[in-house]
């Protein structure tokens, strides 16, 4: 069955090669300029469709695409909806896993969408940003493949070109949707690149803003959890732990389910995370030993494999190091893994004395580690690229800012300079009027009369001041009131929202516990027995009292237990609790496996607290 689905989708790769190849005879004889009066009525009905269907369902989306191609619609096409169809046959192609087979025909489509975003200002309108987001796209599309190539540097370009183009022609609330996913996307691939170069600055900061767009529109249901983890990553190669942690343990809360290789990427990380941190290797090595249970993948078992080896390596544990570094060099299609795995083999056979196994390693290290080198990118180059577009992004928004400025200066001048203008001629045609009826009059009374009429209007003005501040100040005493009233109002809607939870967690922010400082700096932020009374309270009212239901399920936990149990329901971390509890951290720890252990559970406990938490049928 699988080989006839292989063939079937060999098929329709030709159709839409077949219709590549004839779309370009067209094209090579159309000049690639913008026609204006065609972009303004729309794309085709049939490619707006195509289009929205592929953001939720590609393989969907390629399949209506290859009907389309063969159709009598297709051979009609104009120059901008064949430039849009080409956009989407790359797309289609790179979201199904396809080999894009229209790289000359994409190149086209980007110089195009290129040349229809240089029109004059007034044409500017819905089609013009319709228009910036499909030439965003066809510059992201061909980053792709320039990356797929090994093009780092050209990617880079590709990617930073589209961000440039949503960021200067959408305002940031514009920014959903579709177009929320998408900046997602280019973020993310970004922080990939980044991270791949091993420039954690740029990558940590790429991240933050794919995050930023995810949460407005989410990848897929594990693509919030996927960045926290990546976040994690480039903080744990800083060598932040507690920053790692955070995020670690957020990506793991915002993991929809548990049966998924994402859970267990994040598991075995912090798994290494502990090693790294002082934890007994014992302890290290059962943790990614279960993981490697979790899963029936072999490639993904290769890569537990690497991460035990390297541990025992590390620990001088040679020949059970040995047995997995070997297996994943003998079994590992990932070249990286294999250079990984062969260099502490090399090393291990040297101090064994074995130099014809040694050789054998150090010689495919010599063949595969220069061409892994050569493979290489400037990283120079993508990271000067980044650092000029932030340049320019802050350089554009200052200018906005200052326009904006100006444009408020002048729409308070000019209607005042316009009020001036026309009280001045008022007041000349009045002031010549009265001269004309009363020329009679003696010049010392027309003075008289006009300092009059000033004092009158000065006091007029003053009158109007003084009620239009006390009208204010009244507003002003209204809004207070009605604050004052909504908050008395506010109660605790949720768990978090208790008081005692609010301020737990208030010390903890400002706090930023570190597992490494001695308890005793943070005495400061203790909780009392009333304190702790107040959690658990809150915790039963929520969560139908649920350390009654806790200690019935669990007559082993002790009180102090309870307590804990509280606390981590809260997702705080062992370094919090050790500050928060006045205990050192690895009493913390040890009261984490004790209380993991009486749950029967290997997953985190703040992850198995709300679970049970939640359960209505837990007792």
């Amino acid at each position: 069955m699988k080989k006839c689905s292989n063939i079937i989708g060999i098929v329709l790769l030709l159709l839409l090669c077949h219709f590549v190849a004839c779309n370009s005879k067209k094209q090579d004889t159309e000049p690639v300029v913008a026609e204006h009066s065609r972009s303004v009525e729309g794309p085709s009905h049939e490619l707006q469709a195509i289009d929205s269907l592929m953001w939720k369902q590609p393989d969907s989306a390629l399949s209506m695409l290859q009907e389309f191609v063969v159709s009598p619609e297709a051979e009609a096409l104009d120059t901008f909806d064949g430039h849009y169809c080409q956009l989407l046959i790359s797309e289609l192609l790179y979201k199904n896993d396809f080999e894009q087979t229209n790289r000359k025909e994409l190149l086209q489509a980007v110089a195009y969408f290129d040349s229809i975003m240089q029109v004059p200002e007034p044409v500017e309108g819905p089609s013009f940003e319709r228009n910036a987001f499909l030439t965003a796209r066809a510059h992201y599309i061909n980053g792709v493949d320039y990356y797929e190539n090994d093009s780092i540097v050209q990617a880079c370009a590709e990617y930073l070109k589209a961000l440039e183009l949503m960021e200067s022609h959408y305002e940031d609330e514009a920014l959903k949707g579709h177009k929320a996913r998408f900046m997602a996307l280019t973020y993310g691939r970004l922080g990939e690149m980044f991270n791949e170069q091993l420039l954690a600055e740029p990558a940590i900061t790429c991240y933050k803003q794919a995050l930023l767009f995810c949460k407005r529109e989410p990848t897929s249901i594990y693509g919030i959890s996927v960045l926290l983890y990546n976040l994690g990553i480039q903080f744990d190669i800083a060598n932040q732990t507690d920053s790692a942690v955070f995020y670690y343990d957020n990506a793991l809360v915002n993991l929809p389910d548990y049966d998924n290789i994402h859970f267990r990427d994040i598991f075995a990380t912090k798994a290494l995370l502990n090693y790294n941190t002082g934890i007994c290797i014992d302890s290290v090595i059962k943790d990614l030993k279960y993981v490697v249970s979790l899963t029936s993948d072999e490639e993904e078992k290769l890569t537990r494999f690497l991460t035990i080896g390297n541990i025992l390596f590390e620990e001088k544990q040679y020949d059970s190091a040995r047995f997995y570094l070997e297996t994943i060099f003998e079994q590992q299609k990932d070249i990286q893994s294999k250079i990984l795995a062969a260099e502490n083999l090399c090393d291990i056979y040297q101090i064994k004395g074995d130099s014809i196994k040694a050789r054998q390693y150090a010689s495919f290290l010599a063949e595969y580690t220069m061409a892994e080198i050569e493979k290489k990118t400037d990283v120079s180059k993508i990271n000067e690229l980044f650092k000029n577009h932030l340049t320019q992004k802050q350089e554009k928004r200052a200018e906005k800012e200052r326009e904006e400025a100006v444009r408020k200066i002048i729409g308070i001048i000019v209607p005042t300079a316009i009020i001036i203008i026309l009280f001045i001629t008022i007041f000349a045609k009045l002031r010549g009027k009265s001269r004309l009826r009363d020329k009679e009059k003696n010049h010392q009374q027309e003075i008289e009369s006009e300092r009059q009429t000033h004092r009158m209007e000065q006091a007029a003005l003053s009158g109007r001041l003084k009620r239009s501040n006390q009208e204010v100040r009244k507003l002003k005493d209204q809004i207070k009131q009605l604050d004052d009233l909504v908050t008395k109002n506010e109660i605790a809607s949720s768990f978090n929202d208790e008081p005692i939870c609010r301020l737990i967690m208030d010390r903890v922010n400002e706090g930023q516990f570190k597992s490494k400082i001695d308890y005793i700096i943070y005495k400061d932020a203790a909780l009392d027995k009333q304190q702790l009374l107040d959690l658990r309270l809150a915790a039963d009212r929520h969560f139908g009292q649920f350390t009654a239901r806790l200690k019935k399920a669990y007559p082993e936990l002790t009180n102090s237990d309870l307590d804990y149990c509280c606390l981590y329901l809260l997702g705080l971390t062992d370094a919090d609790i050790a500050a928060l509890m006045q205990r050192t951290y690895n009493t913390v720890f040890e009261r984490n496996g004790k209380i993991r252990k009486i749950f029967g559970s290997e997953n985190p406990l703040p992850i198995t607290l709300m679970g049970m938490a939640k359960d209505s049928s837990f007792i």
